[in-house]
């Protein structure tokens, strides 16, 4: 059987063990060699003389000992005795101890302090600290890691709700011009087949339009040009298109108030004679763009 075979095999390797022993081939010290079993001593003498000095009357600061049932339950009012303490229940037994060790300290406290001893530790009370500098530096920056990476992981929480709330956002927007879109299709269509005179839906849409207009507007005199723009203007002017802005009009065309004959017709002062700037090369000089823009408008 195999107990046998175990029975066999440590028989053997205990006799190999006791010939290697024999041998001397064993080094001292991996074995002890007992040779017989220690006695037990009876010392009577020094059990009494340790039970005499039990039995001296100490002062009890000396001793501070305290023999004292649990405190009362608060819930029950009633002291629990040990016989209704269930030793298999832990919890039990745990608040047993600990009702025990409030009735020590209720009982102890006000001993001590008659006899003027004092029971808590100073404010000036220096202790070592059971850990180093540098073991308390390196669970600070553990701390310190620690709250960082939440902090990080806080702001990338908010992060991500902002943008699923904006993503949010823009759907709503989106489906809301489409079916605005849709139902102003719907209107025009049945205008088109004559279901419906109405054309509430143009109006909507102009007062959308000056809404938006006029709020942008409003926008701009309230911002105004700031003052290096103003300049610009009252000194260049206000920009705008250049061309065509010399062509006649119907009002500039039946407005004759600038017009002076002499002028046109060659007699002002410094014209006329054979040396002078209005002879015969003035009159035979082809006249300028706007000139004859000004004939031709007054041929058609």
């Amino acid at each position: 059987s195999d107990s046998g075979s175990d029975s066999e095999d440590s028989s053997l390797s205990d006799s190999e063990l006791q010939e290697a022993f024999a041998r001397g081939a064993l080094k001292p010290g991996l074995n002890v060699v007992l040779e017989e079993r220690p006695k037990r001593r009876n010392d009577t003498d020094g059990l009494k003389q340790c039970l005499a000095e039990f039995r001296k009357q100490l002062a009890w600061v000396e001793r501070l000992d305290v023999t004292l049932g649990p405190v009362a339950d608060p819930v029950s009012q009633s002291a629990s005795t040990s016989d209704a303490v269930d030793p298999e229940n832990d919890f039990q037994r745990e608040m047993s101890f600990y009702r025990q060790a409030q009735a020590a300290v209720l009982e102890a406290l006000p001993r001590l302090r008659k006899l003027q001893v004092p029971t808590r530790r100073p404010d000036d009370y220096f202790a070592e600290m059971a850990k180093s500098d540098q073991q308390m530096q390196k669970i600070r920056q553990k701390l310190k890691t620690k709250q960082e990476a939440m902090e990080r992981s806080e702001k990338a929480k908010q992060l991500r709700a902002m943008r699923k709330y904006g993503k949010k956002v823009q759907v709503e927007i989106l489906q809301r011009r489409q079916k605005e879109k849709k139902n102003m299709l719907n209107a025009v269509k049945k205008y088109q087949k004559g279901l419906s005179d109405k054309l509430d839906f143009l109006d909507e849409e102009q007062t959308s339009s000056q809404g938006s207009k006029k709020g942008s507007a409003s926008q701009r005199t309230k911002k105004g040009p700031n003052a290096k723009r103003r300049y610009k203007n009252q000194k260049f002017g206000f920009g705008g298109k250049k061309k065509g802005s010399k062509w006649n009009t119907k009002e500039s065309f039946n407005d004759v108030s600038s017009f002076q004959s002499k002028v046109a017709h060659n007699k002002g002062p410094g014209r006329g004679g054979k040396g002078g700037k209005g002879g015969k090369k003035a009159l035979n000089k082809r006249p300028g763009k706007r000139a004859r823009q000004k004939m031709k408008n007054r041929a058609r």
